[in-house]
């Protein structure tokens, strides 16, 4: 049987037993995140890993007389823990370059407004040139209003598809006005400048908290496992003198688990102070 083969049957097995609204929920999270994928085929794929993974660890183990508990452990858990890494960090990254064009998009919207355009024309009209993450969640509103959805009810699921706080104040800043009469194109482009001058503001505080960056990453990458290193070699060299001691059996072990939380830790306080959010670990630089 081929590989493509065995996808697809397992995957038609998947639709079977997991119930349709969790397979609905996993596929707009994937969508969410750019993985534009079918959501049993992933699944299939990812329990295809686990298996091949499973057997090649085992056979390591059994090899370098590993625990095979452990090998079976890494196993299971490498294929979950790398799809759901990819995820968030392809949606953080796709979160981004929608903050990042909204500033245009809603000048452009203001200026459709001002030549007369309505609300609903204007989005219908951006979302066939325009392209990128958020066009395409336009276009996709444009089509479930034009299949009868409400307006507002479009716009509100497009915002939480978004998972943009700037964007969704925005959104319901112009329901709002748009329900009392308000001048729209004046609305949107203060909120444009409002968005571009946050933007401004967020890479300014990442290039003045810079240097305190690469302090804490020489100190989790260079300093905290070159002081550790130190602390192995001196437990050998007393245990090679004879001067054994209970501390000198763990000190391998405890330094190991030292650098990884320290590591873990670091992560988080980058995240938090570059980005104001503990869970963005990845730079991008």
């Amino acid at each position: 049987m081929k590989l493509n083969e065995l996808i697809n049957y397992m995957s038609q097995f998947i639709e079977k037993k997991i119930p349709e609204k969790y397979l609905r929920n996993f596929q707009e999270i994937l969508l969410g995140s750019g993985i534009f994928t079918i959501a049993s085929d992933l699944l299939a794929s990812i329990i295809l890993s686990i298996v091949v993974l499973v057997f090649l660890f085992i056979l390591i183990s059994l090899l370098f007389n590993f625990d095979i508990l452990i090998a079976i452990l890494f196993g299971v858990s490498i294929p979950p823990g790398f799809l759901t890494g990819l995820i968030i960090i392809k949606t953080e990254r796709r979160a981004e370059k929608i903050e990042k064009a909204s500033p245009d998009f809603l000048r452009q919207l203001s200026s459709m407004l001002r030549v007369g355009m309505s609300f609903e024309n204007a989005m219908e009209d951006l979302s066939r040139y325009g392209s990128g993450p958020l066009y395409d969640e336009v276009k996709r509103a444009v089509i479930e209003i034009k299949m009868g959805r409400q307006f507002n009810e479009s716009i509100i699921a497009m915002v939480n598809r978004l998972k943009s706080k700037n964007l969704e104040r925005t959104f319901r800043m112009i329901l709002e006005a748009r329900k009392s009469g308000g001048s729209l194109a004046d609305i949107i482009d203060d909120v444009a400048n409002d968005l571009r001058a946050i933007i401004i503001l967020k890479r300014e505080r990442r290039s003045s908290v810079m240097m305190a960056v690469m302090f804490l990453m020489i100190s989790a990458v260079i300093a905290a496992p070159f002081a550790l290193g130190m602390t192995g070699i001196y437990s050998s060299f007393i245990g090679n003198l004879g001067k054994g001691n209970e501390l000198i059996g763990i000190s391998n072990m405890a330094a190991g688990s030292y650098i990884v939380i320290h590591s873990i830790l670091v992560g988080f306080i980058i995240g938090l102070v570059m980005y104001g959010d503990f869970k963005k670990q990845h730079m991008k630089m």
